[in-house]
């Protein structure tokens, strides 16, 4: 792995995190339809396109009790509800690995147990552990071991339980162990969202830090931004192709017309806050300004040669396109040595 792919988060600007159009299985296991979510994650400016690969039997009890709104997932059991969705093969996961290089789009997977894990390591940059994984030790020490970058989601986590996370991962070999602040409620209502949660991450990790969404998407993309502002460079959403659609992971995600919405509402934010350096703002774009709106000496009344300057005889006004009114006392008590007309420029050559 290169040097650019251990550092694509750190080196994130601010106000443009690194996207995660979180597709998960969005797709019902139709190739031609997961491709078509990449191809809109892709077109709309996310930076990855992310799938989640599981095997019911490995991942859930037969008797897995659910923990999402039932009025809009219906399905009660874990284990039936992932029953459905997972259907893809290694082969699968390659055609979309390769499809996401042809739209020059990242390619990441969920990988929800070992076997899997190793299965997918050829096809990633980068891996993710979802939250409900941050206590599964053998599968945080078999991720780590593959030496990537992995980012981990942290909802319904105490902050021991991240440091412990991350430490199994980076001393299993992880290049990095990114944290994503994540709330396990599906949706998040607003009330429960606490992003205020990464200044604490990022208080005690440092700067790498992202926000993994469960908010109803707003008009004004309100969690998003917000997290992003505390400090997120990395901002995972999940994504589908129809927002009315029942069941699953539907009703909570971005479509294209929303991650497109988002896209260019950062794009304005960063054209806003601009390029400054610490010291200075951009002059440029003001010289008309500096040299109309600022002020210069002026001679306050006539006076004649051999009259000694007080300060009263002077007055700053604007254009600034004569001597600096910050120079003023440089005149105080100097001798004018030719007569003077109120309301034009104070001159070296008058002294």
């Amino acid at each position: 792995m290169n040097s650019s792919e251990k550092d694509k988060f750190s080196k994130k600007d601010f106000l443009n995190p690194y996207i995660i159009a979180e597709i998960g299985v969005n797709h019902d296991c139709d190739i031609n339809l997961a491709k078509l979510m990449i191809d809109q994650a892709a077109e709309a400016g996310a930076s990855c396109a992310k799938f989640q690969a599981y095997k019911a039997e490995t991942l859930a009890s037969r008797n897995s009790p659910y923990y999402w709104d039932i009025k809009k997932e219906t399905t009660k059991s874990q284990f039936q509800l992932f029953s459905k969705f997972d259907r893809f093969s290694i082969n699968e996961f390659e055609e979309l690995a390769c499809y996401c290089k042809e739209k020059e789009i990242d390619f990441m997977v969920t990988a929800f147990d070992e076997i899997i894990a190793d299965s997918i390591n050829k096809l990633v940059q980068v891996h993710k552990v979802a939250s409900a994984d941050i206590t599964n030790l053998n599968l945080l020490k078999k991720i780590g071991s593959f030496k990537k970058p992995v980012l981990f989601s942290c909802g319904a986590s105490s902050l021991e339980e991240i440091k412990k996370a991350r430490n199994i991962l980076i001393s299993s070999g992880a290049s990095k162990a990114i944290p994503l602040h994540c709330v396990l409620n599906y949706p998040t209502p607003q009330e429960n969202a606490e992003i205020s949660f990464l200044l604490k991450l990022k208080s005690e990790f440092g700067s790498d830090i992202g926000y993994s969404d469960h908010t109803i998407p707003t008009n004004d993309h309100r969690a998003q931004i917000l997290s992003i502002l505390l400090g997120a460079k990395v901002l995972e959403k999940h994504f589908t192709y129809d927002k009315t659609k029942e069941g699953n992971d539907h009703y909570h995600a971005y479509d294209k017309n929303d991650l497109e919405a988002f896209v260019q509402k950062l794009f304005e934010l960063r054209i806003l806050f601009g390029k400054s350096s610490k010291s200075t703002t951009n002059t440029k774009n003001q010289e008309k300004a500096i040299k109309n709106a600022r002020r210069s000496l002026y001679y306050k009344s006539n006076l004649k040669a051999g009259v000694i300057i007080k300060n009263s005889d002077l007055i700053a006004k604007r254009p600034g396109t004569g001597l600096s009114p910050m120079l003023v006392g440089e005149f105080i008590g100097k001798i004018l040595r030719r007569n003077v007309q109120e309301d034009t420029l104070v001159s070296n050559e008058d002294f």
